[in-house]
């Protein structure tokens, strides 16, 4: 059977703005013109490192033995698992950019359709604009409090507006910044880790009760913290040119996110076995047994790696809302979101300033709950329709499949009401067999993939062909 090929006008983001990187970046979440493309793929490598190289990082391996009871053995074979297919999935989905030249939630188009991409659209934007943005608002604040003495609202103000600033500039400054804010931070986290690890007594918690359970947690709250960047792939590789290897855009963006997350939170993990008795904020236990000089480059550090991640964290939270389909005309309408995005996840961070360490945990682990089912729907779609024309589908207002939306809310309802191990709720999996830990994310991909997959074939369209058009003419594939 041949398949219908029909054909779409493009979006196209309007204005000039190449590769300078003190202009504020026009337009929204349309197509990036040929004639505006530019960069290596070497860039993603520090685009991915500088935003890991933080103190988020670091807690996601001091959770695994504080609050998970694991051994440091424990805690490291599950660090490097869960990072490893968080990183991979980035990778994978970074690569496509080059070709499709729009954000990662206009992608998501194809297998949600327009309207149905409200779902993991809108939810991105909460969780990346405002959710991530107040976390590490939060431990870049505490540092900076701990660093100078000032007051801690003070300090997550000064944070913000540093942020809030790159972000509102737009692609190319945030490229620019991480580029130039990566040999800083790893050259202080490098010489803060060798000393943490020749201090950590690995068999302080060598008989740790966490076992299966705390082992699969850790592995949930590791890709959670990595794969929490696989919505904003493409946001930083559709500049490129599309003739530029998908290989290399791939390995460059995901090993940036596995080398900064699995180093960091191993180190992590191992502060988490020198005591630190009597110190309530987290940033100054983990800085107490360094040296003062060190510590306090440290802490510095901590705040500009903060400022790295969030700079992402409002950039691509801008790019979700704007893929949510809502007409906003205003020229400088991603700028002015950033903008806003600011102000919301400030005082979200706000409110975070007391007790981060158990909520960091919990927001971890609802990271994973909802991109597991999103990727699901992505991956499956991406495989089901592979040597296809589907870049018409992006801008097509009328490509609204039901298989998606609904895929992924049946995916996380059942994963979610099963399996779910939070503090707030407990599923009835878990309270039985407390020792299996969280499987939700795990059962959510496997339930959404499965169902997306016979919801698809039952589809009347789904051999259709559909390309992207700028004034009658394709766009290279």
């Amino acid at each position: 059977m041949t398949a219908t090929v029909e054909t779409t006008e493009a979006e196209v983001r309007e204005g000039s703005y190449g590769a300078r990187v003190t202009a504020v970046e026009p337009g929204g979440a349309g197509f990036i013109p040929l004639t505006e493309r530019h960069g290596r793929p070497l860039h993603l490598f520090w685009t991915w490192m500088s935003p890991n190289l933080e103190f988020a990082t670091v807690f996601v391996g001091v959770i695994s033995v504080l609050y998970f009871q694991q051994t440091f053995g424990q805690a490291v074979a599950a660090i490097v698992l869960g990072t490893a297919l968080g990183a991979a999935t980035h990778g994978l989905l970074s690569a496509r950019g080059p070709a499709m030249g729009v954000p990662q939630m206009v992608l998501s188009r194809i297998g949600f359709g327009y309207r149905g991409n409200i779902l993991p659209a809108g939810l991105n934007a909460v969780v990346a604009g405002i959710g991530w943005f107040a976390v590490n608002s939060v431990s870049g604040a505490l540092a900076l409090a701990t660093l100078t003495d000032l007051p801690n609202v003070l300090c997550l103000v000064i944070v913000v507006v540093a942020q809030v600033v790159i972000a509102f500039f737009g692609h190319n400054l945030v490229q620019a910044f991480e580029r130039y804010a990566f040999p800083i931070l790893a050259v202080i986290f490098l010489i803060t880790s060798i000393i943490t690890l020749s201090k950590a007594s690995p068999s302080a918690v060598a008989g740790g009760p966490g076992g299966l359970g705390g082992f699969l947690l850790t592995v949930g709250a590791s890709f959670g913290y990595a794969a929490g960047w696989n919505p904003y792939a493409t946001d930083y590789t559709r500049y490129l040119p599309p003739s530029t290897s998908r290989v290399s855009t791939g390995l460059f963006a995901g090993l940036g996110v596995f080398v900064s997350c699995a180093f960091l939170e191993i180190v992590g993990a191992a502060s988490a076995t020198i005591a630190a008795p009597g110190i309530a904020n987290p940033t100054e236990a983990f800085t107490s047994h360094l040296p003062s000089v060190v510590a306090d480059l440290t802490l510095l550090a901590i705040a500009l790696g903060a400022v790295s991640a969030n700079a992402i964290n409002i950039y691509s939270g801008s790019m979700s809302f704007l893929a949510l389909g809502f007409s906003v005309p205003l020229g400088l309408r991603r700028a002015i979101v950033s903008g806003v995005f600011g102000v919301l996840g400030f005082l979200l961070a706000w409110s975070g300033l007391s007790d981060a360490g158990h909520k960091y945990e919990s927001f971890l682990l609802i990271i994973a709950y909802w991109i597991g089912p999103w990727l699901a729907v992505y991956l499956t779609d991406w495989y089901l329709r592979r040597g296809r024309r589907v870049d018409g589908l992006l801008y097509d207002k009328a490509h609204n499949p039901w298989a998606g939306p609904i895929a992924m809310a049946v995916g996380m309802v059942l994963s979610i009401w099963l399996f779910s191990n939070q503090s707030e709720y407990v599923g009835p999996v878990p309270a039985h067999f407390p020792s299996f830990g969280d499987f939700t994310f795990e059962v959510g991909f496997v339930v959404t993939a499965l169902l997306y997959a016979l919801l698809f074939g039952l589809r009347r369209d789904r051999r259709t062909e559909e390309a992207a058009v700028i004034g009658g003419s394709p766009l290279p594939r």
